[in-house]
């Protein structure tokens, strides 16, 4: 059986080409388009238009992620934001609100606090208007982490640590192995449920699930050290003899440069730094970029068929980019649309021109190359 790309209706010349070695997407351009979603959903709590970015991402992740562990991580990321939705409903009942409402639901026993406990309470009036605005906020959280699941799912952690500067390589291990954390955990889950379910084993419960923890604890501490034992044969850690001058303008070049990128992004959003905003921040960046190429001269790695950005990989990369540009650009031209509210209660409506926008990120799904066969899916990584 062949999977359903929503490509192949096209005609020939614009089919999307098999995914290979050479033409596979880099890492980063799926992170980009990724962010780029999860941009656009912090700026809304619509929740017509984070239902649509959550759909746009899923019509992605279906289309074109592989068959490797770490691409079946996107269910679990699914689950997890409606476990966020729940609990800040929870939360929200429990604690209360400071958002007023006249729609009584349900009165729980309040409990009484001291005297340096003001403005917490426990339990008392539940309104429907404050329940809308509990799972609109939810809803929002649970989009981001959505997204972020899309890019787990779609690229690959070994690619991405190879697109890493010389100089952020060390950071980039950590990082990368806390992104591949998850996927391996939900991979290793899965797998062990299995297993039982063949055996005829239970696998829900406490105790089913206190027999699955064990192994997965078990086979991530043996990957660890694979991995570690691994990256010593390859000689990893070792650095190049750099001059104190060369270390010590990397250090202030790149402490500049973030300084400078904290103050212009200040002055931006300041209502009074426009002006000097700006000139920082293309400083700042400048600066920091600079010390990136003077630090990576202590890195002595090489990289081993490098990743090429091609048109399908910026067109990826742009389209993230254009979804989270058009949703800003609609926060300041209709924020009302965006923001729907909640007292009085009103029912959402979907604005046109903002959810256009959201199915720029689409376009993955038709430019990005068709996922390679099980087969060849070690040899992408």
């Amino acid at each position: 059986m062949t999977r359903s790309t929503g490509t192949a209706r096209l005609h020939p010349a614009l089919r999307a080409p098999g995914a290979t070695r050479a033409n596979a997407l880099p890492a980063g351009a799926w992170w980009l388009w990724a962010l780029g979603l999860a941009t656009a959903a912090s700026r809304t709590t619509n929740p017509l238009l984070l239902g649509l970015l959550v759909g746009v991402a899923g019509y992605v992740v279906a289309a074109r992620r592989t068959d490797a562990p770490w691409a079946r991580s996107y269910g679990a990321f699914i689950k997890l934001g409606l476990f966020v939705v729940a609990v800040r409903l929870v939360f929200s009942v429990l604690l209360g609100s400071s958002v007023p409402g006249t729609h009584t639901l349900f009165t729980l026993p309040d409990v009484p606090l001291p005297g340096w406990a003001q403005g917490v309470r426990i339990g008392g009036r539940v309104t429907a208007e404050q329940l809308v605005f509990a799972l609109y906020d939810g809803a929002k959280l649970a989009t981001l982490l959505i997204c972020v699941g899309a890019a787990n799912s779609l690229a690959s952690p070994a690619r991405l640590l190879k697109s890493l500067p010389g100089a952020l390589y060390e950071v980039g291990v950590a990082v990368v192995v806390a992104m591949t954390f998850a996927p391996n955990m939900v991979a290793d889950v899965a797998r062990l449920r299995t297993a039982r379910r063949l055996r005829g084993r239970p696998t829900g419960g406490i105790r089913a699930v206190l027999q699955i923890g064990l192994p997965v604890v078990e086979g991530a501490l043996e990957r660890s050290v694979a991995v570690a034992a691994s990256m010593d044969a390859r000689g990893y850690g070792r650095t190049a003899r750099v001059s104190p001058a060369v270390r010590r303008t990397t250090r202030v070049l790149t402490l500049g440069g973030l300084l400078g990128v904290c103050a212009g992004t200040y002055g931006l959003l300041a209502a009074e730094g426009a002006a000097h905003g700006l000139p920082l921040l293309l400083a700042g960046l400048l600066a920091a970029l600079a010390g990136l190429r003077l630090g990576g001269r202590r890195s002595v790695r090489t990289r081993y068929r490098p990743d090429l950005w091609g048109a399908r990989a910026w067109l990826v990369a742009v389209s993230g980019a254009a979804v989270a540009a058009a949703m800003t650009g609609a926060g300041a031209v209709a924020p009302d649309a965006l923001h729907p509210g909640v007292v009085p209660l009103t029912a959402p409506v979907l604005p046109l021109w903002p959810a256009a926008a959201v199915l720029i990120g689409l376009l993955p799904a038709v430019v990005a190359p068709l996922p390679a066969s099980p087969s060849d899916s070690k040899e992408l990584t």
